[in-house]
């Protein structure tokens, strides 16, 4: 697959909507009025898994042939596409091998063998898990679902932007944070095919800018490390499908600093009662930098995953036990 279409994540969604409701779209009139914008949050982390990914797990999962069902599947991910592919797979009856890092949130580990996947923990970040993957390939005969590069991840998606679209059809922006870019290819693509007046804005962190770096400069960037609160978001190596897509087709890419997304953790509980990882809030934390930009416009932030451990969010809040 060299790009995506809008046919496909139509039919993506016909098999989603089979196993996952909408997630909601909520204007917030307080928020709206503190940015200067017409605010909409797009709740992605409201679905089971607590984060968008599990719509391209599902997706992925129903079209995986049964011969491969029962050798089962492989994956590396920070947390978030592991538990996508822990969930489908354990509504497929397929056995799912999950590679993390050492060192990543216990809260999404925890969910993921809850899922029943087998997990392993190898190297120093994300980058260096999904290399494992294919020694573990060839050792074990899986099949090996690359995070940032496996067509039907990205079509199933893309079905929230559908889901923007209808319930929002005047749209102005959308906000998008960016890791692997499964997320900001899938609006790139709706909004294109619905409306190409329709701004994608995406977001990456300061220290995880592989992306925003690409993007600027027109080549292919790899950053030495990705040390940033928002995991879901951290990636050192852009991945030539999701960068195609998004050189030709995004607007713009806001960074910010660990304080930003730490307050963009702390924007989301105040304005929207809602608990949002790093990459979850960067949406948030990204349109206060936008305010003049966006003024008076129609603007939704996909807020993408609910994820955050207990630990970290203390430290953000400053709570004290």
């Amino acid at each position: 697959m060299k790009t995506m279409t809008l046919q496909e994540i139509i039919a993506a969604r016909r098999v989603v909507t089979q196993y996952l409701k909408p997630t909601p779209l909520v204007h917030y009139p307080e928020l709206s009025e503190r940015l200067g914008f017409q605010a909409y949050i797009k709740h992605e982390n409201h679905h089971p898994t607590g984060s968008f990914k599990v719509r391209g797990g599902i997706n992925f999962m129903y079209h995986l042939p049964q011969a491969q069902r029962e050798k089962g599947v492989l994956t590396a991910t920070r947390g978030n596409h592991g538990q996508s592919i822990a969930y489908a797979a354990a509504q497929f009856g397929v056995k799912a091998t999950v590679v993390v890092p050492h060192g990543n949130n216990p809260e999404k580990n925890s969910a993921m063998r809850a899922y029943g996947a087998e997990l392993i923990e190898h190297g120093a970040d994300f980058d260096e898990a999904l290399a494992l993957c294919e020694t573990l390939q060839a050792e074990r005969g899986l099949y090996y679902v690359h995070p940032c590069m496996e067509p039907a991840l990205f079509h199933g998606v893309g079905t929230y932007s559908l889901e923007i679209f209808e319930s929002l059809p005047d749209v102005d922006a959308i906000i998008v944070p960016i890791g692997g870019g499964s997320g900001s290819c899938g609006a790139i693509t709706v909004s294109k095919a619905i409306n190409p007046d329709v701004k994608v804005i995406g977001v990456q962190a300061e220290n995880a800018p592989a992306i925003y770096r690409s993007w600027k400069t027109g080549g292919h960037v790899e950053t030495d490390s990705c040390d940033t609160i928002a995991d879901g978001i951290a990636t050192r190596t852009p991945f030539p499908l999701p960068l195609s897509i998004i050189k030709k087709g995004i607007h713009d890419i806001v960074l910010l600093s660990e304080a930003e997304l730490e307050d963009g953790i702390r924007l989301a509980l105040r304005w929207t009662h809602n608990l949002a990882e790093g990459a979850g809030a960067s949406p948030i934390a990204a349109a206060h930098k936008l305010t003049e930009t966006l003024a008076g416009k129609r603007v939704v932030m996909v807020m993408s995953g609910a994820n955050l451990d207990t630990e970290t969010l203390k430290r953000i809040l400053g709570y004290q036990l």
